[in-house]
């Protein structure tokens, strides 16, 4: 029996589990009532071949906090209503206000706030290819591991079909011997 996922996720973000599901992330969907838990997908920062947490070092978790606060809608709003404020204010003010219009004083923070988003997205993408690195890396040590596994199943297999054909064959053979004997000793 299937339900809907919890208020507030989607069908993206979580998946239902058998009813014994234990993780401690899973959120009970009304599991009482007989509806199916879910659980939520773990990201790549719980992924067993990445560092995470304690593991990375200041400057790449940095770089994730950055990459996570640029990159978002809350840094684009906050970055228009301080261009608003500061343009009102000065503007509002006239020629007595510290940057008056045209606004030098900002478009000078402005520029350099350009020229250190570069560099800091720079480093974000740095560690998102590090991550991506990571993961490949773990495919491809898992598929080798994999290859291994089945290269030797196929082996195994091999060896018990020649096994069984012989076993066949001998079968076969006692079978023509006891049905000859049958047919000496029943005239």
């Amino acid at each position: 029996m299937t339900s809907e996922p919890p208020a507030g996720e989607t069908a993206a973000t979580v998946i239902p589990t058998q009813s014994g599901a234990t993780r401690p992330e899973a959120a009970t969907a009304g599991a009482a009532n007989g509806r199916a838990k879910f659980i939520k997908l773990p990201g790549w920062h719980r992924h067993p071949s990445v560092r995470s947490g304690d593991q990375l070092t200041l400057g790449e978790r940095a770089a994730d906090q950055m990459r996570n606060g640029m990159g978002s809608w809350a840094f684009v709003f906050v970055a228009l209503i301080f261009l608003a404020v500061w343009m009102l204010l000065n503007g509002l003010i006239g020629k007595s206000s510290f940057d008056p219009y045209p606004f030098i004083l900002l478009n000078l923070v402005l520029s350099c706030l350009a020229a250190m988003q570069g560099a800091i997205l720079l480093i974000a993408a740095k560690r998102s290819d590090q991550i991506a690195a990571e993961l490949a890396q773990h495919d491809f040590d898992t598929d080798s591991r994999a290859e291994k596994l089945i290269e030797t199943l196929t082996a195994n297999l091999t060896a018990l079909r020649t096994e069984h054909a012989d076993a066949r064959e001998q079968i076969a053979t006692i079978m023509a011997k006891l049905e000859a004997l049958s047919g000496k000793s029943g005239s």
